[in-house]
């Protein structure tokens, strides 16, 4: 049996170009949202019970997103009519409004993306790529259908992205409550041996190419 190439973005590739519809009507990636990031999240399918908790998890966290300007794109090979029944029940049913666009996916779409799987069925695996504003993948999440996804996390790596980003630094694990250096942000290694051997005069830490400091 001949095996089919399944594309993925890289972690610093340009997101591809893509035309979608979507329940707020057709938009093209990454152009529409040249300047801004944002977030596309796949799910299995509609109507589902897991897919069900995560787009209430999504909306639920709106408004913080909006604060970091961070736009939300969920996307499913669902047909748009199927998103559309499927949102008026979650407002009917649970109370939530989702105002973010759900995209439908044919199968050129999501494999372009990676999403579908050939051991995990015909359904789109759960991913998350978060697109910097100049278009450039720079962070990927896969999860199976079976497990749902963490929507603090994903919000957490945005702010690690962007703080990263705009101060030159690293972020440690569990940031923003790290064991070790709490909500602390780490320096980059030094690069010679002049750097070094002033680096725990200049900042915190456990050794020269350990340091950290206060945002």
């Amino acid at each position: 049996m001949e095996q089919q190439n399944f594309n993925m973005p890289l972690l610093g590739d340009d997101f591809p170009s893509l035309t979608v519809q979507t329940t707020q009507g057709v938009m093209n990636l990454p152009g529409d949202l040249k300047g801004s990031w944002f977030i596309l999240f796949s799910h299995p399918a509609d109507f589902t019970p897991v897919c069900t908790t995560e787009f209430v998890g999504f909306q639920r966290l709106m408004p913080e997103f909006e604060k970091l300007g961070v736009k939300l794109i969920g996307m499913s090979v669902d047909q748009v009519f199927s998103h559309i029944k499927w949102i008026e029940w979650i407002k009917e049913k649970l109370g939530v409004t989702i105002t973010f666009p759900i995209a439908a996916a044919n199968d050129a779409i999501a494999n372009a993306l990676g999403m579908l799987h050939p051991g995990k069925g015909t359904n789109t695996v759960r991913a998350v790529f978060v697109v910097d504003p100049k278009g450039k993948v720079r962070l990927v999440l896969y999860y199976p259908q079976e497990i749902g996804r963490n929507m603090e996390e994903v919000l957490r790596a945005v702010k690690a992205l962007q703080i990263s980003d705009a101060n030159n630094v690293a972020i440690p694990a569990n940031w923003p409550q790290n064991e070790l250096i709490k909500d602390h942000v780490i320096i980059p290694p030094a690069k010679t041996v002049a750097d070094a051997e002033k680096r725990l005069q200049q900042y915190e830490g456990y050794d020269w190419w350990f340091c950290h400091k206060a945002l």
